[in-house]
């Protein structure tokens, strides 16, 4: 479903949710991600006020369930663009609207969520979320995913500081405190004014897309899964696709192989993944930029080889059944 929304910087920008009866989806990253940057990055004034306009839209157009993924983030402002985005107001001490982005938190007196409460009344949001970082502090969302998004040191500093304010007036606001929650530092802060505001569900992105997708039903009667990555590494092994796809086949049972660019993981923590064997490009084809440009046909070959190593051996596990 398309609808324009505000960018990282505010500018104009096209992006769509997903819509299945009354379930929506909306992607943060696609309406106010690093991607839909004009320019060069501005940590202090970006907004996530997009991902809040895409879910109004959702929830305006009548779905009363919404899944928002909260990766890939442009802003550091604490979730208070996509609560500005939802219809709350953000005000100082004066009664002036305060400015988008992370560096005007501080600004913050009073949060007026009348309007995003009366919208919401009824709606439920579950965040798809694979970080475990608090809002604020060395593990916090400025001090770990600032740098990345263009904070200098200072920078970083000015939005910890501005961070923690914006905590104290959720929790004045909403009577509870979710800041130390894993996850509440996820997307640049989102993930606190979610919890504390939406009262939204965070969950593991790879478990709640199973659920959506069937993918256990998916599971019954199946041979073997096949499933992969660009590479795999440790961080695989943290929350992401192939772990997740791994352990909900291992519970039924069913074997699964990774196809991937690189493998960096050795066999005893792929097997402990639930990873009985990975076929990686490079394995086949040295020349990285082939692999990149050039994968479909090294992907059938490695498609080949998965046949002839693992459906014959369970046709043969079949046959003495």
């Amino acid at each position: 479903m398309p609808v324009t929304v505000a960018g990282p910087t505010g500018e104009p920008v096209r992006t769509t949710y997903a819509r299945r009866g009354d379930l929506a989806v909306v992607e943060l990253a696609d309406a106010a991600g690093l991607v839909r940057l004009p320019g060069d990055p501005d940590p202090l004034r970006a907004s996530s006020r997009g991902a809040g306009e895409a879910l109004a839209a959702a929830v305006d157009a009548g779905c009363r369930q919404v899944v928002l993924g909260i990766g890939g983030s442009a802003s550091t402002d604490g979730g208070a663009g996509l609560l500005r985005g939802l219809g709350a107001r953000l005000l100082t001490a004066d009664g002036e609207e305060v400015a988008d982005g992370g560096g005007s938190l501080d600004d913050v007196a009073h949060l007026d969520l009348d309007a995003l409460r009366g919208r919401l009344d009824g709606v439920t949001v579950t965040v798809a979320c694979d970080v475990d970082n608090p809002l604020t502090g060395p593990r916090g969302a400025a001090a770990v995913y600032g740098p990345q998004k263009g904070a200098t040191p200072d920078q970083v500093r000015r939005l910890d500081a501005a961070l923690a304010h914006w905590a104290d007036v959720l929790a004045a606001t909403t009577g509870t405190d979710v800041r130390d929650h894993p996850g509440a530092g996820a997307a640049g802060g989102v993930g606190v004014a979610a919890l504390a505001v939406l009262g939204a569900e965070l969950r593991s992105g790879i478990e709640l897309v199973l659920d959506l997708v069937g993918f256990r039903e998916l599971l019954a009667g199946a041979d073997l899964v096949v499933t992969g990555e660009g590479a795999l590494d440790e961080q695989t092994l943290h929350g992401k696709a192939p772990a997740g796809v791994a352990a909900a086949a291992g519970r039924a049972g069913v074997p699964v192989v990774a196809v991937c660019g690189v493998n960096r993981l050795d066999p005893a923590r792929m097997r402990a993944a639930g990873i009985a064997a990975a076929y990686a490009l490079a394995d086949i084809e040295p020349d990285l930029q082939r692999c990149l440009t050039d994968g479909a046909p090294l992907l059938e070959r490695l498609g080949e080889r998965i046949a002839a190593e693992h459906l014959t051996h369970l046709d043969r596990i079949k046959e003495n059944a």
